[in-house]
């Protein structure tokens, strides 16, 4: 079945991040570089996913702030990326066929590349005089 509603939603993260937690690229940068407190995350990750694919403006946070801290600690590069986006398009397969689990695979490849983007974009060393 297709994602229909937010149950849906809790499904498809619990699930995405119980893997990432187990991944070998990834799952380290969770659990030891940014000490995720899965009890605090995963409701937030409800929230952004629900906005993100039925619009609904529920999700507070600013993604790109957190993530541009935690590239200072670890830096985030493209396997990084890539594998997060593996395991994301994976769960969304595993668990639901539709025009909504499309949408959600692009949106998160769109997010996902943005802000691999804005994070490893090569820091202008032009000084303005």
């Amino acid at each position: 079945k297709d994602i229909e509603n937010r149950t849906d939603i809790i499904l498809l993260v619990d699930r995405f991040y119980s893997k990432v937690q187990d991944d070998q690229t990834i799952g380290p940068i969770f659990t030891h570089v940014a000490h995720v407190d899965w009890s605090h995350h995963l409701p937030k990750m409800y929230d952004f996913w629900e906005s993100i694919l039925f619009g609904k403006a529920i999700y507070k946070g600013n993604p790109m702030l957190t993530h541009f801290t935690l590239n200072d600690k670890a830096p985030l590069k493209t396997e990084e990326f890539n594998t997060w986006k593996t395991i994301f398009y994976e769960v969304v397969d595993e668990l639901f066929v539709g025009e909504n689990a499309e949408t959600i695979k692009q949106k998160a490849q769109s997010i996902a590349d943005l802000m691999h983007f804005k994070i490893n974009s090569p820091k202008s060393n032009i000084n303005i005089v």
